[in-house]
């Protein structure tokens, strides 16, 4: 019997920016993962604090992480190209440099994907990393296409989607350079394709200083271009 049938492998990529306080945690979250069948690959987006010796230090230190470096600052959406490029997995889990993943989310959701094949992908449930309350609860109980009208109910850190669905719907879109993760999906529904989410906290989502509130503004203005396209070219 062939184990990597029922445990395939898995590659999680993050991008890291400025993260030399988190990044470690961030890091050990996923090796220390009950989920042994995976590997990290990280690549720091020209950092100006020592997030990059950190980052080799890991390396140095674990098998299961691989570190690249880009010589310029290029932002998330084309940073997480470059590494679904290098991803040879057939399948690619997300992490953000600043947030925690709980020891059996990749289990979990590698066990919810095979209980659900029609699913190409999931996230799970969030807890805000300092207030503890709940990221996006309502709208995760509600029909996914309807909410997707009006904004993202995935937390882009916890996705695990199979690699197969970018031959099809192509890379984060890099004009995106905000709501990647909103145009992403949005674009996977639009193909006909389904995602799910675990209904589980397996996620602590870093709500200070994140990309989210430091660019609220351009944040909104790219989601409202997502949600504008869904709306006219829903199935």
């Amino acid at each position: 019997m062939n184990p990597n049938k029922y445990n395939p492998k898995i590659t999680v990529i993050m991008s890291a920016y400025n993260s030399s306080r988190t990044i470690k945690l961030a890091v050990n979250s996923i090796l220390d993962q009950d989920y042994k069948n995976l590997e990290l690959l990280v690549i720091d987006d020209a950092s100006s604090d020592n997030t990059l010796e950190l980052l080799v230090t890991l390396e140095n230190q674990n098998k299961n992480i691989k570190v690249f470096q880009n010589e310029t600052n290029i932002g998330l959406t084309r940073s997480l190209n470059k590494l679904i490029k290098k991803v040879n997995s057939d399948y690619i889990a997300r992490h953000d440099a600043d947030d925690i993943s709980v020891q059996n989310r990749i289990s979990e959701q590698v066990k919810y994907l095979k209980k659900n094949p029609n699913k190409i992908g999931c996230s799970t449930l969030a807890t805000d990393l300092y207030s503890k309350r709940y990221i996006n609860l309502k709208s995760s109980y509600l029909p996914l296409s309807i909410v997707l009208k009006y904004k993202n109910p995935f937390v882009h850190g916890s996705f695990l989607f199979r690699k197969s669905v970018f031959s099809e719907i192509g890379l984060y879109d890099e004009s995106f350079y905000y709501a990647q993760d909103y145009k992403l999906v949005s674009e996977i529904y639009l193909k006909g394709y389904s995602l799910g989410i675990v209904k589980k906290n397996l996620y602590m989502l870093n709500t200070k200083n994140n990309i989210s509130n430091l660019y609220k503004e351009k944040q909104n203005h790219y989601s409202n271009l997502v949600s504008k396209n869904y709306k006219e070219n829903r199935l």
